[in-house]
Parts: C-alpha cells; structure tokens; sequence
C-alpha cells in the first residue's frame, strides 16, 4: 500500500501518495502562498482552486481530494519536520505523546516546526487509524561526534538553551548518498562521501561508512555555505558592528542574514541562480563575484571534509544547483586534484539526471574520487523511512535470547606481528573459548602504548587474523591520547597507529588499526537462521 508524505513549509504545503518501494507518485499536490488572499492549490492533473489560508483548514479541505484520487488504500502518512531537537534522534511514531513533545522544539526553528505541527495536528484527525511517522531533516546527524556537534561556549549556557550543532537536509544527504553507493556498486557502509545539497538553501554533509560526521548547517540552517539569502558562516563581531554603528535591532539584523544576504545580497538583487549564471556570462561582476564566493565556500568545506574523515572516495552534487549548473561543478571540483578529484569537463557539460537516470558521473576515467550529480527526492526518502518503521511494527519478535555483552579492550593479530612481539615461531596459547566457534582469548597479553599514556595487560584474541586491529573504548581513546573512528571489524584503514610492547621489551609500532568497534552481533550460521537475520543486517535488541 503507498504512502502519503505531507511537507508543510512556512507559506505551503506538498503532499502526494507515493509507492514506497518505487518512489512512484501516484497523486500530487501542493499549496502556495498560505497566509494570503492569493493562497492557491494546485494538483498533479492540473486542476487548481483557492485554498484555504491555513496549513490545518488546507489539509482538512484539500487532503480527501487528494487521496480519492488513487485506487490504493493509504497505509501511513510520513511527515517532514525540520527540526528534532535533542529530542527526536530518528524517525518516530506519532501519538499523543510524542505530538505533545512537539511543542517543545518550535522554538528551535520557529519558521517551520508550527507549520509541520500544524499538519500533524490536521492529518491525525483526517486520518486516525493510520499510523503517522514524523521524519526529521536533523535525525540523520544524530551520529555527528560531540567534538564536531559542540559550540565553543560555556557549557552550562549550552546545555540550558540546546546550543550545538544540529545539521539539515538530513533525508537529502542520506537518499542520495544511498543512490551514490548503488551508482558505484558498493555497500555505503563502506564509502566515505561528500554529499552537497545545493538548491536554495544550502549545505555540505560527510557520511563516513553510512553515518553522517560533519555537516555545514548548525544549530539553525544559518550556518555553512552561502546560500539564495542566507550569508551562511560569518564572523560574529560583524554583527555587535551593525548594531552598534547602524544601531540595528536583533530582527533587523536576523532579517539582515536570512533575507537579504547570500547571493542575493553579493548579486545586487537576484536569489536565483540562474539569473546570476546569465548575468555573470554578459559580464556583471557583482554575479561573477557571487558566483566565486558561493563555489570559493563549497571548495574549502569539501576539502575540511576530507581531512575529517581521512580521505573521500566520491563527491555527490545534488538539489536544484547542484544537480543541474555544470558552471558550479566546475568551479568547485577543477582544483580538486590534490585529492584525486579529477574533473571531465565534457561529460560535466553533458550531465543529466532524471527519475529513471538518477546519477551522472562526469569524472574522468582515471579519477581515484567519482564526481557523481545526483536527483534528490526527500518525499521519496520520507515514504521509505515510513514505510520501514512502520513495518517493525507489525513484526514477529522472535522470544530466543541472544547473550548480551560488553567488549572489553582487546586485540587480533598477525602471525607475523605474534612473532615479533612473543619471539620467532611463537603460537597464540588459548586460554579460554569465546561464543564464537573457533575463536579464543589467548594467554598472551601486551601493552597499548599511545600518545599520552600506556595501557597494560590487553588480552589478544585468537587466532590470528589477516590484519592487525586493535579495539578499544571511548574511553580508552581519552586515557591514551588516540582519535580513534567508529568501524566494523576489519575495516582499519584510514585509522591511527599505536605502539605494541610484547615479551622481552619487544616492540612493533602498528602505523594503523585503532578502532572503536561499531556495535555488532556475532552469530552461528544456525543461530542466524533461527533468528531469521543474515550477514550485515541492521537489528533493533531488546536487553
């Protein structure tokens, strides 16, 4: 059965029945200038009429049109909401409750969570015995580390007013990044891409091995890049400046940067990038400097990114500049060299991307980094992510149990690098079985030495493995001075070394594989089988 995505923005509304699996509209509508005498509704056949002037009475009205034109029944409604707040981490059911808690994060964007509430509110009593899901444009950010979420501020002043990062256009960056990974024919879990959002607002986003990191907006969708009329990062004294010197008021100056800076402040008038595009090529410097300024920011995020998470294997430009202004892809990617970044100017030219051809590359054959434009749909994305928890809700839970615990701080070796530290033809001794057939906690121990401090006595697990991994806690990264990233077992590249102290004094410095263990679940091939699960399956665990 499809599902129905309803967007309320600020002044309109989007809606339409979409097939979850396919990404298929089967009905549309949208609602323009809300709040006004010339509100209008307009729906996919093209028939339009006055709406009404609020989102509620909008939706109340406009919804039932909606849905009779399809066949199907509606089997959930997902709604986008732009901000979560600490709150909301990930796509939630709605009931009483959580609508409730709703209210609390209107003043974090006070612009377009009363309009996402709103048509909360509305679509419920429409629709009571479906189930609505609210999707947040700041829950796929809710993995971005606390050193890269944390403003420099007092922290008691932060912790009262939820000052930190919180990153948007979330369902942006995680469907695209999704499409990257299956353009290149590979699990995302094992990328490193930059995901561009380019389109009226505007922001960058690193998603390392499937989890988001770092992202240009921050608390509110000010932060970052430059955007249509946002000025994005700015140094804050130049504010106290205006209002001392222009005496300007707080919503004069927060009119300042939201409406009237960005490209439409560095053009002379025009927020639309292809105005900008046409006037810079008959010579208007003011566009041409816009147009420099704007790629200048994306090109020094992308290469902040990159140092971030250690490397970047492909770069995705995508929304309405992203996708389809071959002029800022140039200007953003030709220096891009140094990180193997390499740019095919024809095929840039060339590239289209539509609903049945999603993704273009216009990297050259022997680029080490794909530069990939990408067709966005956060509809789409909200149907999935809808459509996904919706259904772990009529799931049989299986009554086995599974043995839950913590791993302790361990390591898995070479054969070689067992011989260098315990002596040449030496052989892990087991000392005791683990859960898993075969593998074993050894006699041997050595010594983790790390930048600031040593930890002694770390058990080596057996038997020897391919690579060298060693896996240690948050808390063990502190003590020992190591950032080390959060991976899958095996997947040591791009990480820190450490220095190993076996018998004898003997010593091997490991020049990487230092991890934190992503959280995992080992299983028989017998116990998967009961548990209805195969290799690399995502599970959610009741303790």
């Amino acid at each position: 059965m499809p599902v129905l995505v309803i967007n309320c923005g600020s002044t309109s509304i989007k809606a339409a029945v979409i097939h979850a699996e396919t990404g298929q509209r089967l009905s549309e509508l949208r609602v323009e200038r809300l709040g006004t005498d010339e509100s209008q509704a307009i729906f996919d056949d093209g028939e339009s009429e006055t709406a009404p002037k609020t989102h509620g009475d909008a939706i109340t009205k406009l919804l039932p049109r909606l849905i009779e034109r399809v066949s199907s029944e509606i089997e959930s409604v997902g709604h986008r909401v732009v901000h979560g707040g600490e709150w909301f981490t990930q796509p939630t059911i709605i009931d009483d409750g959580v609508a409730r808690q709703l209210e609390q994060t209107v003043s974090l964007a006070p612009l377009h969570n009363p309009a996402g509430i709103a048509g909360i509110q509305a679509a419920r009593q429409l629709l009571p015995d479906v189930l609505h899901v609210a999707v947040f444009d700041t829950s796929f950010h809710a993995t971005i580390p606390p050193r890269a979420a944390t403003y420099a501020l007092p922290q008691a002043l932060a912790t009262k007013h939820g000052l930190r990062k919180y990153g948007f256009h979330g369902t942006s960056h995680q469907f695209v990044a999704h499409r990257a990974a299956e353009f290149l024919g590979d699990e995302l879990r094992n990328l490193r891409i930059i995901t561009c959002h380019l389109g009226g607002g505007c922001s960058l986003c690193a998603v390392e091995y499937g989890r988001s990191v770092e992202t240009s907006m921050g608390m509110t969708p000010l932060e970052g890049l430059v955007m249509a009329t946002r000025c994005g990062d700015i140094d804050p004294a130049v504010l106290l400046h205006l209002m001392r010197s222009e005496q300007m008021s707080v919503d004069e100056v927060d009119t300042l940067l939201n409406r009237r800076a960005g490209l439409v402040g560095l053009s002379g008038g025009s927020s639309d990038f292809r105005d900008i595009e046409q006037r810079a090529e008959e010579g208007d410097e003011s566009c041409r400097l816009a147009i420099q300024v704007f790629c200048h920011r994306i090109r020094k995020y992308i290469g902040a990114y990159a140092a971030v998470m250690g490397g970047v294997d492909a770069i995705v430009f995508t929304a309405g500049i992203g996708q389809n202004s071959a002029t800022v892809r140039h200007h953003v990617t030709q220096r891009l060299e140094f990180l193997g970044a390499r740019l095919d100017e024809d095929t840039n030219r060339e590239a289209r991307v539509s609903f049945d051809e999603p993704v273009a590359e216009f990297s050259t054959r022997h680029s080490r980094v794909r530069l990939l434009a990408a067709r966005t749909d956060e509809a789409w994305e909200i149907a999935k992510l809808t459509r996904q928890l919706c259904s772990t809700q009529f799931a049989t839970t299986s009554q086995q149990s599974i043995p839950v615990a913590i791993s302790a701080r361990h390591i898995h070796l070479t054969q070689e690098t067992v011989e260098a530290l315990f002596g040449d033809g030496h052989q892990l001794t087991p000392l005791k079985p683990l859960s898993q057939p075969g593998q074993f906690a050894a006699v041997e121990c050595v010594t983790l030495i790390g930048p600031k401090r040593q930890i002694e006595r770390v058990r080596v697990l057996g038997p020897t493995r391919g690579v060298n991994q060693v896996e240690i806690s948050r808390t063990d990264e502190f003590y020992l001075g190591i950032d080390a990233p959060i991976r899958a077992s095996g997947d040591v590249d791009n990480t820190p070394g450490i220095t190993l102290v076996g018998n004898d004094d003997r010593k091997v410095s490991l020049g990487h594989g230092v991890i934190c263990a992503w959280r995992h679940i080992h299983m028989t091939p017998a116990d998967a089988e009961q548990f209805g699960v195969k290799d690399k399956d995502v599970v959610e665990v009741d303790v």
